[in-house]
């Protein structure tokens, strides 16, 4: 990124080879819309190029590009006015690999279903960390620079966004 800014502006195609599926997955776990994923990839992208003169390089790259990505998304909710997460299992439990009894792929798919509505109904801020934490298997250093928070901070928020997830997993599955 440092030669980005500098003004080899080449570099940002390696850029964008190395991180745009990382991003992709990020925004598509907090947005669940690949399409709006993609556009906010393209924009995350559009934006280094547009704010290279903000990287400093005194801290991570994946730190920057994480700032811009959450800025994208906050962005693309405040223009939509809607929720940043939208209920789609389909696209979610077409991923999933069938096993070889008949009800396998079934019961796969119900706990997609299931795991899908909870990480729906937590708190924006609690699905964050647990997608930058499980999904985007960010270090607990590495997001605490994203959320310019602690390391001890973000442990305690990944707990209890896992604590509240449970709660709301079990609670969707007796409702079924």
């Amino acid at each position: 990124m440092l030669r980005v800014k500098a003004g080899d502006l080449n570099r940002m195609g390696l850029l964008f080879e190395r991180y745009n599926r990382e991003l992709f997955g990020f925004l598509y776990h907090m947005s669940s819309n690949p399409d709006a994923s993609e556009d906010m990839v393209q924009t995350v992208f559009y934006r280094m190029l547009k704010y290279r003169h903000t990287f400093t390089g005194d801290g991570s790259f994946r730190t920057w590009m994480y700032h811009l990505a959450r800025n994208v998304l906050v962005d693309s909710v405040q223009q939509n006015k809607r929720s940043a997460y939208h209920h789609d299992v389909a696209d979610y439990t077409d991923r999933i690999g069938g096993g070889t009894l008949a009800d396998e792929p079934l019961q796969k798919a119900e706990e997609a279903a299931t795991l899908q509505d909870a990480l729906a109904r937590l708190n924006p801020d609690h699905r964050e960390v647990l997608v930058m934490s499980r999904y985007q298997e960010l270090k607990y250093e590495e997001i605490a620079r994203i959320l310019n928070t602690t390391e001890g901070a973000v442990k305690v928020r990944v707990y209890r966004a896992m604590n509240e997830l449970k709660k709301i997993y079990f609670s969707i599955e007796q409702e079924r």
